[in-house]
């Protein structure tokens, strides 16, 4: 008796990227599963993506109806925008009192931790019904013409038509596809905290950055609100040892400088990175029968809260480019509905890849001609305005995105 479980779609990874899969297939009544190594209830460390674009709540609105609204409703959006060079204050913007609760149309963004991002999703996948295996890494998967053969670690066998990778930074679905990333890794270092909120007596909702922060030896800081915390970003210089600033007797030397020495017994994680800004070299296999999603798919330095905000669409069109190979009469009509759609979302990865890169050129302060460029634009900004503007959108690229997604829900 064959044992295989079999599916249209197998969703390997039940991180956000993967639970929006699974959400979008359902919805069009594809069979699918969503495997995941972890067990149920894993803890993730640190709030890691917190910041939901407009036009990923929408995605999500469209995918699993009210889901949009609720992470808009459960989230903050922040009414202050503040930008400081070395102390002094070059740009400020106030879009006023922001009532996020009565909600007739989705803000331009909200802000929440990942794990409450994830539970209202997994909250809508199972609503929907979709099916989900914990505990489970994958061991090996056979890829070929007429499909895919997945076993787990513990010798379950799954087939099916088609696998979206959604298993992060450490893809085995990349691996097993032969793909692979391309791009540098970046030099400088930038540690990363969480704080939780004092909420008896909290900080006015502002997100601010820091050029050259006086009290921090002229290192950038930037502080990120959310609902019930608050991300501080600080940038390391050449020669500095992460383990002086991450240690908490180092946290504690330097946060209390920048923040509110309170905050400095409320730190619930601390984490360093040297940001990786690498695209895999296709997003499909040379038999399109994978298609890989968020971080399996790129890395990023996080400015411009690029990450979750482009793996949402990559789940969406990966779901979409199956739908259409699905309702295929020719193998080559199958083979280019998926072609496409990894094309597509390359395309928007190497967007996003450049628009973080000219974000990272502007922040490291390696370059005597940018160091110039903004000595001059903070020394203008009270006769030109606009050079403060500037120096606000730098830390984060482009405002405007790459080209929207070809198939709508």
């Amino acid at each position: 008796m064959d044992k295989r479980r079999k599916y249209d779609v197998i969703v390997v990874g039940a991180g956000p990227v993967g639970l929006v899969a699974g959400l979008a297939l359902k919805q069009k009544g594809i069979s699918s599963v969503v495997i995941e190594a972890d067990p149920f209830g894993r803890p993730r460390p640190g709030s890691r993506a917190i910041y939901l674009h407009n036009a990923t709540l929408k995605h999500l609105e469209e995918t699993s109806k009210g889901l949009g609204f609720t992470l808009a409703r459960d989230g903050i959006i922040w009414p202050i925008v503040r930008t400081l060079y070395k102390g002094k204050e070059v740009y400020v913007r106030n879009y006023g009192i922001t009532d996020n609760k009565n909600l007739t149309e989705l803000p331009h963004f909200t802000s929440l931790h990942q794990d409450e991002i994830e539970k209202h999703m997994y909250n809508a996948c199972i609503e929907a019904g979709v099916e989900f295996v914990w505990d489970s890494p994958v061991k090996e998967i056979d890829i070929n013409e007429n499909g895919t053969v997945l076993t787990t670690a513990s010798g379950e066998i799954f087939e099916a038509q088609y696998i979206i990778g959604c298993d992060g930074a450490r893809s085995v679905v990349r691996e097993q596809a032969g793909l692979v990333f391309e791009g540098p890794r970046t030099a400088d270092t930038f540690l990363v905290l969480d704080v939780k909120e004092d909420e008896d007596n909290p900080l006015p909702l502002e997100r601010t950055f820091h050029y050259q922060h006086p009290a921090t030896g002229g290192r950038n800081v930037m502080f990120v609100p959310f609902r019930g915390g608050w991300r501080v970003d600080l940038q390391l210089l050449e020669g500095d040892n992460p383990d002086d600033f991450t240690s908490m007797e180092g946290v504690k030397q330097w946060l209390p400088k920048v923040m509110d020495p309170k905050y400095a017994e409320r730190v619930t994680w601390v984490s360093t990175y040297r940001f990786h800004q690498v695209v895999a070299s296709s997003l499909t296999d040379v038999n399109r029968r994978v298609l890989l999603a968020g971080e399996a798919a790129h890395l990023f330095a996080p400015f411009g809260a690029r990450g979750l905000n482009s793996g949402v669409p990559d789940a969406v069109k990966a779901v979409a480019g199956i739908e259409q190979a699905l309702q295929t009469n020719t193998e080559e009509a199958r083979k280019e509905a998926i072609y496409l759609a990894a094309r597509e979302r390359r395309i928007a990865a190497n967007w996003n890849r450049d628009c973080s890169t000219t974000a990272l050129h502007h922040l490291q302060g390696n370059s005597p001609e940018m160091n110039l460029k903004r000595e001059l634009a903070a020394s203008l900004v009270s006769i030109v305005p606009r050079l403060g503007r500037w120096l606000e959108e730098g830390p984060y690229g482009p405002k405007f995105g790459p080209p929207e997604l070809t198939t709508k829900y």
